[in-house]
C-alpha cells in the first residue's frame, strides 16, 4: 500500500470500475462495446440529436450566480436544475425511440444517467450544472462514435469534466468564482459549434481550460499579490542554496581564512541572492555586490609584499562601507552589522601579519571571473529544502505578509509515491488542510515555476505557502487530504452502474 500513492490506486479503483461496465455492456448488449473505430449514428438518431442542440441553444441557459456581476444575470437555483434534468430524462426517451440498434440505446441509457448524476450533485453550484447539462448532447455523440469513452479513463470528454467538476466543488458561491462559470461557459459553447470534430475539440477546450487555470487562480484576490512573492521567495531562496554550493568548489583549493569563509557562506551568498531577485541576475548592483567577495578574498589573503598591503589600507574603508551596504539588503540591524565588520576587520588584520603564501593572482581572476558569473555555473534542478518564514518574506520582497502563512513543520518524512503525488496534485482540486489543529477547505492555486512551492488558497483570502516536500509530508500524514476522492465521471460512472445492476433492462427499454 505504501509503494504507489493514493492517486495511483484511486485510478486502479477508477479502471475497475470502468471496466465493470464494460464488461456488462458487452453481456447485456453485445461486442460493439469493444469495438475500436469510429461509428456514425444511425441516420434517425442523427437528425433527433440536431434538432435537440438547436432547442437546446435556443433556450439557452443562465451563467452567473446570484451576486455576480455583469447585466442580465439570472440566479439560478435547484428549481432550475431540476427543470433541466426534467428536460434531459425527456430527451434521453426521444433519443431511445430515435436509436435504430441495442448499442445506441444502451449508450444513450449510460450516458444518460451518467449525467443524471452529475446534475444530482449537490456540491457543484446550480448555476454550473445547468451549464453541465448542456454537454451531455456532445458527449453522447463521442460516446456513440467511440465506444472507448466508457472504458478510457484518459479520453478527453472525460478528462475535461472531471477537471472543471473539481474545481468548482469547492467556490461555495463565490464572487470571484464569475470568471470561472463564464469560462465553463465558453468551453461548452465552443464543444456545441463544432459537432462533428468528435473527441478533437474536448482536447482543444481541455488544453485551454488548462491554460486558464494556470493564470485564473493565481490572479484571485490574495493569491494574485503573493503568487508574486511566492515567485521572489523561490528564486532567492533556490538562488542561496545553489550559490553556496558553488562557492564551495570554488573555494576548496583556496587558502581562505575560516572567518572569511563563514562570512561568505552564512551572509554574502543570501546578499547575493537578494540582489539578485531585486535588481536581476545581470545588473550592475549584483556585479558591484559580486566583485565585493573578490576583493575580500584578496584583501583576507597573505599580505607579504609592502604595495599590496598599502593597497589594502587605501581600499579597506570602502570595501568596509559596501559589506555593509550588503548586510542592509537583508535588514540586518546596526549591531549585527558591526559584529559581522568587526570580524572581518580583525581577519584582514592578521593577514598583514601573516607569512605564509599569497593566494595567487591568477587564482584571483579565475575567482572574480567565476563569482562575476556565478549564476552560469547553477544546478537546473532545485536543491534541498528552502529555509521559509514571514519574516524572510517579508525580508525579500518588502510585502506585509500577515495574511500568508508559511508551512514549513508537521507531517512525516515522505515516501517516494508521496512524492510523486504531490506532483502530480492539480492546479484548482480542493483539500482539506488540518493544520494547528484547524481543519481549512483550500483550493491548489499555483505551483512555482521549479515546483518547489505551492499556494493553496481558502474562500477568505488566507493563502498557505508550503514547500512540495511538506506537501508530500502532509499527504502521507493525512493532513492534507483531497475533498474528492474520485473523479467526477467515475463517480457517475459508478451510480449509473448501481441503477443498471439493479435494473438491466432499463439498458434497451
Amino acid at each position: 500500500m505504501t509503494s504507489t500513492s493514493p492517486l495511483a490506486r484511486a485510478r486502479m479503483r477508477a479502471q475497475g470500475v470502468v471496466g465493470r461496465l464494460k464488461r456488462m455492456l458487452i453481456d447485456k448488449v453485445g461486442g460493439d462495446f469493444e469495438s475500436t473505430q469510429l461509428l456514425p449514428p444511425s441516420p434517425r438518431l442523427q437528425q433527433a440529436m440536431q434538432q435537440q442542440v438547436a432547442v437546446s441553444n435556443s433556450m439557452g441557459a443562465p451563467l452567473s450566480i446570484s451576486g455576480a456581476s455583469g447585466a442580465g444575470d439570472v440566479y439560478v437555483d435547484a428549481v432550475h436544475v431540476e427543470r433541466a434534468a426534467s428536460s434531459l430524462r425527456q430527451r434521453t426517451a426521444e433519443l431511445k425511440q430515435a436509436a435504430a440498434t441495442p448499442t445506441e440505446k444502451a449508450t444513450i441509457e449510460v450516458v444518460a444517467l451518467m449525467f443524471q448524476s452529475i446534475l444530482a450533485e449537490e456540491r457543484i453550484p446550480p448555476s454550473v450544472r445547468v451549464w453541465f447539462a448542456r454537454l451531455q448532447i456532445p458527449v453522447l455523440r463521442v460516446a456513440l462514435a467511440e465506444p472507448e469513452f466508457f472504458s478510457a479513463l484518459q479520453h478527453p470528454a472525460r478528462r475535461l469534466i472531471d477537471r472543471m467538476g473539481s474545481c468548482v466543488m469547492g467556490f461555495e458561491s463565490n464572487v470571484g468564482s464569475a470568471a470561472l462559470e463564464a469560462e465553463i461557459k465558453r468551453v461548452v459553447q465552443v464543444i456545441e459549434q463544432y459537432p462533428e470534430t468528435g473527441r478533437r475539440v474536448f482536447q482543444l477546450v481541455f488544453d485551454e481550460f488548462q491554460k486558464f487555470l494556470s493564470t485564473y487562480l493565481s490572479e484571485q484576490g490574495s493569491a494574485s499579490r503573493f503568487v508574486s512573492v511566492a515567485q521572489q521567495v523561490e528564486q532567492k531562496e533556490t538562488l542561496s542554496v545553489q550559490y553556496t554550493i558553488e562557492l564551495r568548489k570554488l573555494l576548496d583549493d583556496v587558502p581562505v581564512r575560516d572567518e572569511v569563509r563563514d562570512f561568505l557562506f552564512k551572509v554574502w551568498v543570501d546578499v547575493l541572492a537578494v540582489a539578485s531577485v531585486k535588481y536581476g541576475l545581470k545588473h550592475e548592483e549584483t556585479h558591484s555586490l559580486k566583485q565585493v567577495a573578490s576583493d575580500l578574498l584578496w584583501a583576507a589573503s597573505a599580505k607579504p609584499n609592502r604595495n599590496d598591503r598599502a593597497r589594502v589600507i587605501q581600499q579597506l574603508p570602502g570595501l568596509l562601507q559596501r559589506l555593509r551596504h550588503g548586510m542592509g539588503l537583508l535588514g540586518f540591524p546596526s549591531t549585527l552589522q558591526d559584529q559581522h565588520i568587526k570580524s572581518v576587520s580583525d581577519t584582514l588584520a592578521d593577514a598583514f601579519m601573516s607569512r605564509t603564501e599569497p593566494i595567487s593572482q591568477e587564482s584571483l581572476d579565475n575567482l572574480s571571473d567565476r563569482l562575476a558569473n556565478l549564476e552560469d555555473y547553477l544546478p537546473e534542478n532545485g536543491v534541498g529544502d528552502l529555509d521559509l518564514d514571514t519574516e524572510s518574506i517579508e525580508m525579500i520582497t518588502g510585502v506585509d505578509a500577515t495574511n500568508i502563512e508559511v508551512i514549513n513543520q508537521g507531517g512525516s518524512q515522505p515516501n517516494e509515491a508521496m512524492r510523486s503525488w504531490a506532483v502530480e496534485l492539480q492546479i484548482g482540486s480542493w483539500f482539506g488542510l488540518d493544520h494547528n489543529g484547524k481543519l481549512n477547505s483550500v483550493q491548489l492555486a499555483w505551483r512555482s515555476e521549479r515546483g518547489q512551492l505551492y499556494l493553496f488558497v481558502t474562500n477568505g483570502g488566507r493563502c498557505f505557502l508550503i514547500q512540495s516536500t511538506r506537501v508530500a509530508s502532509y499527504l502521507q500524514a493525512g493532513l492534507l487530504v483531497p475533498s474528492e476522492e474520485e473523479a467526477l465521471t467515475v463517480r457517475a460512472t459508478r451510480d449509473a452502474m448501481a441503477k443498471l445492476e439493479a435494473n438491466p433492462e432499463r439498458l434497451l427499454n
